[in-house]
């Protein structure tokens, strides 16, 4: 779905290490989060006997609980955990801007807390407790292969179980008649109202080809290519999304038509049609994934949009999909969206939109309901101003 940077992995060395006695012995492992979050200064061994209302207090302190115990056990402590931190009193905003960083502040406190639960892993990936699942293959897919005992939260551990799950099952793209299987750490195109936009647009009359910008999971390449644009030339600068998006233009049988690179936005040449489908809101992400959501100082949206006049082919057209979520948020002005567009020297052919169908939009306990109730998801077809 977007260019995202290049993510930290267990390919990347050297890790942390992260410290605990057990049996009166100094031990120790490898650090293991994609997030990059420095492992706990102080660590603790904790087990079934422990309550929900002492984890929390240690959580909340950044003491990290090293789990010893039944893994099922585990994971109804860290849904207690979730229980106990949104019990939490929401702070009350006059806008929507605060009501946003609010939000985030509140979500980046729960993630330290649910990320207090630890869980060791051997080198080769097995959990060495009571009812473990056999997490070997999730594991592989997002740190690549084992080589020594590490240490991980149990939260981060979900979200790799979770994410290989996604992989396996594919998520449904009704005009391709067939399943995009995302990787983990790449975004998944769950929310499909913009491949409706990419699948309606009127193509222009040259399709020889098309550059689809930051691929992702290759979802737009592939919606060209089967709309019969002859070329298409897919770039992402991050290897997963690289990797991803290459096994499902294979697996579509698209490889002759589609080519995937590595580029920091545009690849050499001309198009007639570049596709940009970039991160929506100007904010620092906090995970590797959130890259696709979040970019600051929408280095990704200008670097399109200041970089399209000279990468379109005379009378070509570039077609930015986008949400507007972040103008109901106050975090970006549709005046600055226009000025950065006037100022790339682009005029507005036309604008397709559709509203969004994911369910926080019309979820009335969401802090932000108000501006995803007024969100609209658009596709903007540019061109360059005579």
């Amino acid at each position: 779905m977007s260019l995202t940077t290049p993510s930290p992995s267990a390919l990347e060395a050297p890790f942390p290490l992260v410290h605990w006695t057990e049996a009166e012995q100094d031990q120790s492992a490898r650090w293991r989060s994609e997030s990059a979050t420095p492992p706990p200064k102080r660590v603790v061994l904790a087990d079934d006997r422990m309550s929900a209302d002492t984890a929390y207090r240690l959580a909340c302190e950044g003491t990290g609980l090293l789990w010893r115990g039944d893994y099922q056990n585990a994971r109804h402590l860290v849904q207690a955990l979730s229980r106990r931190a949104d019990r939490k009193t929401r702070k009350t905003s006059s806008t929507p801007a605060e009501a946003f960083n609010l939000h985030r502040q509140a979500q980046a406190q729960r993630a330290r807390v649910l990320a207090s639960v630890l869980i060791p892993l051997g080198a080769d990936y097995a959990i060495p407790l009571r009812r473990a699942p056999d997490a070997q293959q999730a594991c592989e897919e997002a740190y690549g292969p084992g080589t020594e005992a590490s240490v991980v939260s149990l939260r981060e551990l979900l979200g790799l179980i979770g994410a290989h799950e996604w992989r396996k099952k594919g998520v449904e793209i009704p005009f391709l008649k067939d399943r995009i299987h995302p990787h983990y750490g790449v975004f998944s195109p769950v929310r499909g109202e913009y491949i409706d936009l990419l699948a309606k647009a009127p193509l222009p009359a040259n399709k020889s080809v098309a550059f689809d910008i930051g691929t992702g999971t290759g979802v737009i390449a592939a919606v060209l290519a089967r709309r019969g644009v002859s070329r298409v030339i897919a770039t992402d600068q991050d290897p997963r999304a690289l990797a991803c998006a290459r096994e499902n233009i294979d697996r579509l049988g698209l490889a002759a038509q589609v080519d995937i690179v590595q580029a920091d936005l545009f690849p050499e040449g001309r198009a007639p049609l570049i596709v940009c489908n970039p991160p929506w809101v100007p904010a620092r992400p906090s995970s590797p994934i959130e890259h696709a959501v979040y970019d600051p100082d929408s280095r990704m949206l200008k670097g399109f949009l200041n970089g399209l006049a000279a990468h379109l082919e005379p009378g070509g057209e570039g077609w930015l999909i986008m949400s507007d979520l972040a103008e109901h948020l106050g975090l970006r002005s549709r005046a600055e969206l226009q000025a950065t567009m006037d100022g790339a020297g682009l005029t507005v052919i036309d604008r397709l939109d559709v509203k969004p169908r994911h369910p926080k939009a019309t979820d009335d306990n969401d802090p932000l309901h108000a501006a995803r109730q007024a969100e609209l998801t658009s596709l903007w077809r540019l061109g360059v101003r005579a």
